[in-house]
């Protein structure tokens, strides 16, 4: 029998509402209409398909407060994670948001309309706080931190939501389950004790074995249930994760495991996200769920510690046992035993006795390297799919990022740079240099904050996309703001699958050399107040916090320069 959903009800909007769907389709065409962020679109999935039960809608500013406070909605109910819906102060008063008015919200992707909210209250967020409570720092190192730094609006939009239809997915759409469709496919077969399995990586022989054991157990079935929506920047693509899951199901015993897809956006909010993580399974009518070492942590602070201890996350979850009503697997660390041929937890493994693993790290390097996977580890199946998806490093697509000053010489580093890596070959090399590329594609933009940073933000999503395919990508752009800058290279790694290489270059010119050699006379030009708005006389430069390499082309050559970058590079193994 499947778990109780949390709350009592699987608020299934979509199936509530039917009825009244082509009423609310027509409708949506007369209102004011908001087009969602990828995260915000797989937010509303799970509102509107039961998945984030008790939610029917955004979180308005007292569930909001409660849940950043305690952990729970303003009624008491247990829920880790704020679920909100964030807007710019141009949208607001573009759309003339306030308590009462109806919104259409629009999927990014085919602009079709999703759902639309009744707006309950309109609130400004405390987004120090929030980073503090939910993510246990207000660190930019931790992704979600960084998000909300740079992506996240200044206004949040709370209210409830009705649903017009669910999302088109085209993509392995038969493992698409919605929570009653699981809930009915675990009726059917009869399976009344289901253990979940979270993960947002490639599944290997160890996890294979840590997932039948909890089985047996328990006498159960299995659910894998991989996160298919925003997860950590740099993951597996979830195309190659997906083939990996397929090819991986071939080896559990008849009948034991079931696949099915999460379009979760994750927070990588370590203990509150496992308690999350339980409350979506339970929802998804599992009885059981594994809770891993370090529960979706995102690694290292800016101080090189963990952001949570190994067990904060399983020490959540039992805290709030009663109230979350499934029941935790301990995850247990698998080591492999080359004397029996076997698994077994590395916490019943007598001492003396030799173990093998490889790590994360290991394996990266193996796959970037073309060396031997021993199938010990994984499986030939699975290891063709990460070789296919993940070719070796010198044939992986990278973005050097040249950011500084007008007249800085990053636009002649950045030619010399193509020409260099042209004559090296083995890549198609694409130079996007900012005025070219403001001149070509955004003329409508202008010169305020906000103009140059979406024109870098432009910049950073077609350089993510040559990348992607492979190909060596030199950006120029002046980039001025350290969030614009941040943005782009969140933008390649989250964006760019095994080309998600971003190498930042200062190029740190000082301002009176720009200035002195300015055939152009710009900078005159702004000093009389003919230009404003121009960065280093009444618009600053910040110079970058994080870049991968400093040069000067009053202490350095061109040739020297680009040099320097070339072994850059090679370092990386990208040459």
């Amino acid at each position: 029998m499947a778990n109780a959903p949390h709350g009592g009800i699987l608020k299934d909007l979509v199936a509530r509402d039917d009825a009244l769907s082509s009423h609310l389709r027509e409708e949506a065409f007369t209102l004011p209409d908001i087009v969602l962020t990828e995260r915000q679109l797989c937010d509303l999935e799970l509102i509107i398909n039961g998945g984030f039960s008790p939610l029917e809608g955004f979180m308005n500013e007292k569930d909001y407060q409660s849940v950043v406070d305690t952990l729970h909605l303003a009624d008491g109910t247990l829920f880790p994670i704020p679920i909100t819906l964030d807007i710019s102060k141009e949208d607001i008063d573009r759309l003339g948001l306030a308590p009462g008015v109806r919104v259409a919200l629009r999927d990014p992707r085919d602009d079709e309309a999703l759902a639309i909210i009744t707006v309950d209250d309109v609130y400004t967020p405390d987004r120090v706080k929030e980073a503090i409570q939910v993510f246990g720092a207000d660190d930019p190192a931790h992704p979600s931190v960084a998000y909300l730094r740079n992506r996240v609006q200044d206004f949040y939009i709370g209210g409830k939501v009705q649903a017009i239809q669910s999302p088109t997915h085209f993509d392995y759409v038969a493992l698409r389950y919605t929570p009653s469709e699981l809930r009915s496919h675990f009726k059917k077969l009869a399976w009344r004790k289901v253990v979940a399995f979270q993960t947002r990586n490639p599944m290997h022989r160890a996890h294979r074995e840590l997932t039948v054991r909890a089985a047996r157990q328990r006498q159960a079935n299995v659910l894998i249930h991989p996160v298919v929506g925003l997860t950590k920047p740099g993951d597996v693509d979830h195309y190659t994760r997906v083939r990996v899951y397929e090819a991986i199901m071939q080896k559990y015993p008849n009948g034991m495991g079931h696949l099915a897809l999460l379009p979760l956006a994750m927070r990588m909010a370590g203990p509150r996200e496992a308690v999350w993580h339980a409350i979506i399974r339970k929802n998804y009518g599992a009885t059981h769920f594994i809770v891993g070492r370090d529960h979706a942590g995102p690694g290292k602070n800016s101080q090189g510690k963990d952001f949570y201890g190994p067990y904060d996350a399983q020490d959540l979850v039992i805290k709030y046992h009663d109230e979350l009503q499934i029941e935790m697997v301990p995850f247990q660390q698998m080591t492999y035993l080359p004397s029996t041929d076997e698994y077994q937890p590395a916490d019943e493994v007598p001492r003396g006795v030799q173990t093998l693993d490889i790590s994360g790290t290991e394996l990266r390097k193996r796959l970037r390297t073309g060396a031997p996977i021993p199938d010990w580890f994984s499986y030939d199946a699975v290891v063709k799919v990460l070789r296919e998806s993940y070719p070796p490093r010198n044939k992986q697509g990278f973005v050097l990022f040249l950011t500084g000053l007008h007249n800085s010489g990053k636009d002649a580093i950045a030619k010399a740079l193509q020409v260099t890596l042209n004559q090296q070959g083995g890549r198609s090399v694409s130079l996007l240099l900012g005025e070219t590329v403001r001149q070509e594609y955004s003329p409508k933009l202008g010169f305020s904050a906000e103009d140059r940073h979406e024109n870098v933000h432009r910049i950073a999503y077609v350089s993510a996309e040559l990348a992607r395919a492979g190909a060596a990508v030199i950006a120029a752009p002046i980039a001025p703001y350290e969030r614009s800058r941040e943005l782009a290279r969140q933008t390649v790694l989250q964006s760019a699958g095994s080309g998600g290489n971003f190498f930042l270059i200062h190029v740190a010119t000082p301002l009176e050399h720009c200035e002195k050699t300015d055939r152009r006379g710009l900078y005159s030009r702004a000093r009389r107040g003919e230009i404003t708005g121009f960065t280093g006389v009444d618009d600053p430069y910040e110079e970058p916090e994080h870049a991968e390499l400093k040069v000067d082309v009053t202490k350095q050559s061109i040739p020297e320069i680009v040099h320097s970058i070339i072994l850059l590079l090679e370092t990386g193994s990208l040459l």
